[in-house]
């Protein structure tokens, strides 16, 4: 606001300019400090809200792999085949449709036809420790041309890891005992001559992973519960002893309608 104002007896007039009050030096640094804290409050949620996402979708994707690994486990276990894949003798109870023990089993069984052409595969489960705990692998091989003493040929792709990171992990297996009835579970199947009823995969996490792995106990199907004689599979050529089951063509005998060794080789043609 202007004023005019007269100065001495000169007569001479002379303006000033009324003085406004602004912000201290004090108020100023207070409110610094003030926006300062305000600030590192919204970036300190900010950082707590992202690492719960964060930690949210990791165990969201962990859960989905374990999902995927237990549907595949099942898938595979259940339909395990009783074919020999290795003869370790010529009897049939010596040579081995299945074999396995705590940290691996291997069994033959059909491929999904998206992951592998179709025949049966010999197919192995391995648990292996590495410097972040156990870690399950998958191997499969077409059981024609399979090498009981190259199981892994070194032209095979690299081993598939199911599962990682968990800090203990076995292999249990369960058939009938002597009076006919389930038996208990065992940390080995000595039976190699037949499958197992049933195998449990049990998996266990560190307390930092925060994850549960559900029970997974797989009946195989292919397996046939006998009172007295174990369990018992397809007969002939190794593979165990069920008289009303009949062998697959070529395992144990020749296959109807191809050609008979007597006659030269030559396929019968039906009458017309």
């Amino acid at each position: 606001m202007m004023r005019s104002r007269r100065c001495g007896g000169a007569g001479r007039w002379r303006s000033a300019v009324s003085p406004e009050r602004g912000f201290t030096l004090m108020e100023v640094v207070v409110a610094l400090v003030l926006l300062a804290l305000l600030m590192s409050l919204a970036y300190g949620a900010f950082r707590t809200t992202a690492a719960s996402v964060e930690r949210g979708e990791a165990l969201i994707d962990r859960t989905e792999r374990l999902r995927v690994a237990q549907q595949f486990l099942r898938r595979q276990l259940s339909f395990a085949l009783p074919m020999m894949f290795e003869r370790v003798d010529l009897g049939a109870d010596e040579n081995k449709v299945f074999e396995g023990d705590g940290e691996t089993l291997r069994f033959v069984a059909p491929m999904p036809g998206y992951l592998a052409r179709g025949g049966a595969h010999v197919q192995t489960l391995s648990l292996r420790s590495d410097g972040d705990g156990l870690r399950l692998e998958f191997e499969h091989v077409l059981l024609n041309g399979f090498d009981p003493l190259e199981p892994a040929p070194r032209e095979q792709r690299p081993p598939v890891v199911l599962l990682k990171g968990a800090s203990d992990a076995s292999f249990e297996y369960r058939g009938l005992d002597e009076e006919g009835m389930l038996g208990e579970w065992l940390s080995s199947w000595e039976d190699r001559a037949r499958l197992p009823l049933m195998v449990r995969l049990n998996v266990e996490w560190p307390e930092r992973v925060q994850m549960r792995w559900p029970p997974l106990e797989v009946p195989l199907m292919r397996a046939v519960a006998v009172p007295g004689l174990g369990n018992v599979g397809l007969e002939g050529a190794g593979l165990g002893g069920n008289p009303g089951m009949r062998p697959p063509p070529g395992l144990n005998g020749p296959n109807p309608g191809s050609p008979d060794p007597g006659d030269g080789g030559r396929r019968p043609r039906p009458d017309r």
